[in-house]
């Protein structure tokens, strides 16, 4: 089953949750542990990348360590053409939205389309579109934050994901923001679109993801979380919640 067949599946039968491993932020052998962990506890699917320190070796490394501790499927969260593996199961082919700088709206794309292609790794489609506070994927991807209560540029920035045919739609506060995106904005965004939605950035406990899931978060998804020491509890916490 390919993966975006595999989570519209899944989305028929419950919220998702994904656990994202940063390959910069620990050895392979700590991201098996984690990945034991978080599987145990139910996580859906895996998604490997960073904005920054990502190379070849630590992200084949990350994902054959994921792999070997957990059947669930990876995705490649990439932050561009320079570094791409064969070894997953799926890549997020992502458009950053509200990037000022052409190159992450359809330049890096253009770029890895060919590598991905002949590498025939799975390409899911995704508009990716950065809030405040943006953290460091905001920095690094030259944003042009949509503001913490300007719903109406969310909601434009949603449409036009899904009339470009994307078929998921990422709203991401940034790895360790203080708060997650906005229930109110997740609410609007969800009304005006069909695709999967997708949440990401300050998400630590199990109140906050039931309010973003009710909101009408599809896929929440946590990072920076699990890089803490005894994450175990507060990531049961989140998946209980969201069930």
């Amino acid at each position: 089953m390919k993966v975006l067949d595999y989570i519209l599946a899944t989305l028929k039968s419950h919220k998702m949750h994904m656990t994202l491993i940063d390959p910069a932020s620990q050895d392979a052998a700590r991201a098996c542990e984690i990945a034991k962990i978080a599987d145990r506890l139910g996580t859906d699917a895996f998604m490997v990348g960073g904005s920054t320190g990502v190379n070849q070796n630590n992200l084949e490394m990350t994902i054959k360590a994921i792999r070997k501790c957990s059947p669930k499927p990876v995705i490649h969260f990439p932050t561009g053409a320079r570094v791409l593996s064969p070894s997953v199961d799926a890549i997020y082919f992502m458009s950053y939205l509200n990037s000022k700088n052409a190159k992450n709206i359809v330049g890096e794309q253009t770029a890895g389309a060919p590598i991905i292609k002949k590498l025939g790794i799975e390409p899911i489609p995704m508009g990716y579109v950065v809030v405040e506070p943006g953290m460091k994927v905001g920095e690094v991807g030259e944003a042009q934050l949509v503001k913490r209560d300007d719903l109406e540029t969310a909601k434009s920035y949603a449409i036009a994901a899904e009339y470009f045919g994307m078929k998921l739609l990422y709203l991401e506060a940034g790895s360790g923001a203080s708060q997650p995106v906005p229930t109110a904005m997740v609410r609007a965004v969800r009304g005006e679109i069909k695709i999967p939605l997708i949440v990401g950035g300050g998400i630590r406990d199990g109140a906050k993801a039931r309010e973003l899931t009710d909101a009408g978060a599809d896929i929440l998804v946590t990072g920076t979380l699990i890089e803490m020491e005894h994450f175990e509890r507060r990531l049961g916490e989140i998946l209980k919640a969201i069930r």
